[in-house]
């Protein structure tokens, strides 16, 4: 068996407004300051249109048309944004019944997103089910700790990638939740779950300090919090060193604003999550004085 190591290596070759925490940014000059803007949704769940009218929570609203205009926004008002989602793509209304999944990687390739990860429903049809649905994708996925070699997913599938904003790099790493008990076998087959704790930790060493990079961002499918022990968002935060942002999905938990958490070494991670089906998407902005990062804000946009 090999190591997490080396399959890292080998898999990246194959390839309302609020503050949140760090430094003010009265020290530093504005010409100076670089603003990067990170968008994000999870658990969209094939909802396409917006929530019926009479939706016992949300009445009217989601929808890929107004979540479209939300984006186009906030891009005309800094270039320096992307565009991320946190897995379950697929498998929740008659769009991905009838269509697989195909209008769900169109839609999110004219919205122009830019990196996803994988979510237990992105393999309701199956490993060929979601393969089949790659050439309608723009956009790249990641995911570190699905160990996919044995599978027709591995060309498509990388653990992370590198994105360059105004001389700002930014590292993008995918985990997903456990597969076995919430996933036929049949369904991800030859696909090997790795401990998403210990592959971070190699990942984030890879990012961080072979790579360069500035801001290390985690689209993980493992959950907010639970009452086990179960490894979750909260933490993964914890275990862990050098994770600027953990976008989350799977357990639809709304945060009204970004949750801060102290890591391994006692420095500040960021976890979001925006509920499901679209209603909300995300806005986290940080901003660098050259390249080193000084402050944070975010805040959950009503779509």
């Amino acid at each position: 068996m090999q190591n997490r190591r080396v399959f890292v290596k080998q898999m990246a070759a194959a390839s309302a407004l609020a503050s949140i925490g760090g430094l003010g940014l009265s020290s530093c000059e504005a010409s100076k300051t670089k603003k990067i803007t990170i968008l994000h949704t999870n658990d969209v769940h094939s909802q396409i249109d917006p929530l019926p009218t009479n939706h016992y929570k949300y009445p009217g609203l989601g929808g890929f048309a107004r979540r479209a205009s939300l984006i186009d926004q906030v891009r005309k008002e800094n270039p320096n944004t992307l565009l991320l989602d946190a897995g379950d793509i697929f498998q929740g209304t008659p769009y991905f019944n009838f269509y697989g999944g195909e209008l769900e990687f169109k839609l999110m390739s004219k919205l122009k997103y830019d990196v996803a990860t994988i979510g237990n429903h992105d393999f309701d049809n199956g490993i060929s089910g979601l393969l089949a649905q790659m050439s309608h994708a723009t956009f790249d996925f990641v995911s570190a700790n699905y160990d996919f070699a044995k599978t027709d997913l591995v060309e498509f599938v990388k653990p992370y990638r590198i994105i360059e904003k105004e001389g700002i790099k930014i590292g993008i790493f995918g985990l997903g939740v456990e597969l076995e008990g919430l996933v036929s076998k049949k369904l991800y087959k030859e696909t090997r779950y790795l401990d998403p704790i210990e592959i971070s930790q190699d990942i984030v060493s890879v990012l961080k300090h072979e790579q360069g990079c500035d801001l290390i961002i985690c689209l993980s499918h493992l959950g907010y919090s639970y009452k086990s022990d179960k490894v979750s968002d909260l933490v993964l935060a914890k275990a862990t060193q050098n994770i600027d942002l953990i976008i989350g999905g799977h357990t639809h938990t709304v945060l009204p604003t970004p949750v801060q958490i102290r890591n391994a070494a006692g420095q500040p991670v960021l976890i979001n999550q925006c509920g499901k089906s679209g209603v909300y998407m995300g806005q986290i902005d940080f901003y660098f004085d050259s390249k080193e990062k000084v402050s944070s804000t975010g805040r959950t946009i009503v779509v």
